[in-house]
């Protein structure tokens, strides 16, 4: 028997309708006590996924709230298990008083993701679609939810799931043969698996190949604003982030460590990081805030330079210039337009260069549809980008592996030595949607989640 659990699934503040939720093998019983239909009949006996109307009652008797309740019973339900799910008024005194209730009559606080860990360990989701789950919820641009809700439903996992069984029936094929000599067992061949271990060896690099559009989906484009002091950064920041998130002066030297703020550039949602402006500097502070920007400068996908067009270009512009100029994704900004014009874009050596003014808004949109077309490009947000980076180190282990068999293979080893990396890359395959993973981190993955999902 699974013990019975029970949360708020809604969120706590004021809302039309609030949803407590209720999975295990007693639930309709404990729901029992403290629900009672308008007809008369016991929760234990309502029709199956029928929305029943009737009050919820506190340990004294006194109504809580005037609302609907919902069987489901097992095995068709998100869990697997029995579900009871009260829909109330979204109150969260009436939430917390209808939760509180039924931790009396005999459930237990859920844990963090424990309804979807129940699913997963129940055979309804595998390790794929538990974690889509969260990203789903977590999602903040449309094509992101796009690709978590392509993954909850199984397009991820049915890419991967012929791989893993491609390499099981290898090994079951060949410690079959190894266990039972005698048995009328077709002799094993590794020629006969070589080009079946290619296949998933290319079809899973090209899953592998996606994690780049994947990682930046799912947490945007980290885009470091780099330039000498005083230049217009922090303005570019705050014009992009539509307020004044960081403090603007004339005094050089204001930003002295990096700042973040997360916006949405045309259809790019972009991690800006504002640095320190680089330059040589006897101050031990600021010089800390100039080498945070150059690492900032190596590690963005975006790096957007900015000098000041009113004023010539100085020594510090073209030493950051040096920085900027091996970044696969660049593109320099010469702001101030508004108030002098002394560099002009045949001045700097970017493939992209755009005249903007921080302080009116000129040139932004030039701005957003150059970083779309560096990012927003023709992504299919179908569930098929690998996101994951606990999935991607799995699958690039596991690639590893195949790589190290097919070698194997290709020098005439005995199939044992081959053997041993097919078993690795399985291993690593069934990590990956929970076949084989550990406990431990099937535990690190269900605290991502909120109370009640």
């Amino acid at each position: 028997m699974s013990h019975t659990i029970a949360a708020v699934s809604t969120g706590l503040s004021v809302s039309a309708i609030g949803i407590i939720r209720m999975t295990g093998d007693d639930c309709a019983r404990i729901g029992s006590r403290v629900f009672t239909a308008n007809s008369g009949k016991a929760l234990s006996d309502a029709p199956n996924r029928q929305l029943i109307l009737g009050v919820l009652k506190d340990r004294e008797d006194r109504i809580i709230d005037h609302c609907c309740a919902i069987y489901t019973r097992a095995p068709h339900t998100y869990t697997g298990e029995d579900t009871v799910e009260f829909h109330c008024h979204g109150s969260p005194a009436v939430l917390a008083a209808g939760l509180e209730s039924l931790y009396l009559a005999g459930a237990a606080p859920a844990k963090r993701g424990e309804f979807t860990k129940r699913a997963f360990l129940n055979g309804k989701l595998d390790l794929t679609q538990a974690e889509a789950v969260i990203d789903l919820i977590e999602a903040d641009t449309a094509d992101a939810a796009a690709n978590a809700a392509g993954q909850v439903g199984g397009v991820l996992q049915r890419k991967l799931k012929p791989i893993y069984e491609d390499l099981r029936d290898l090994c079951s094929h060949f410690f079959a043969v190894l266990d039972y000599p005698d048995e009328d067992i077709e002799d094993f061949g590794l020629a006969n698996y070589e080009s079946t271990l290619k296949a998933d060896a290319r079809a899973l690099h090209g899953i592998l190949q996606t994690y780049g559009q994947g990682r930046i989906l799912r947490q945007g484009v980290s885009a470091a604003i780099v330039g000498r002091p005083n230049v217009g950064k922090s303005s570019l920041l705050n014009a992009l982030a539509g307020y004044d998130r960081v403090i603007v002066t004339e005094v050089a030297g204001t930003t002295r460590d990096t700042v973040e703020e997360t916006v949405m550039l045309g259809c790019t949602r972009l991690r800006l990081i504002d640095t320190a402006g680089i330059r040589e500097t006897d101050d031990r502070i600021e010089a800390m805030g100039v080498e945070r920007s150059k690492e900032a400068i190596e590690s963005a996908d975006l790096v957007l330079f900015v000098c000041d067009g009113s004023q010539a270009l100085t020594d510090d512009d073209r030493a950051i210039i040096d920085l900027c100029a091996e970044h696969e994704h660049a593109i320099a900004l010469i702001n101030k337009t508004d108030i002098g014009a002394r560099v002009v874009p045949s001045d700097l050596p970017f493939m992209q260069v755009i005249e903007i003014s921080a302080a009116t808004g000129a040139g932004l949109d030039l701005l957003a549809d150059a970083v779309d077309s560096m990012f927003a490009g023709d992504v299919p947000c179908d569930g098929s980008i690998l996101t994951n980076a606990r999935q991607y180190d799995a699958c690039r282990r596991a690639y590893e592996a195949m790589l190290r068999a097919l070698q194997a293979l290709k020098q005439s080893q005995t199939p044992d030595l081959v053997l041993t990396d097919v078993e690795v890359a399985m291993e690593a395959m069934g990590e990956v949607t929970g076949t084989t993973v550990r406990e431990d981190i099937t535990a690190r993955i269900f605290e991502r989640f909120c109370v009640g999902k």
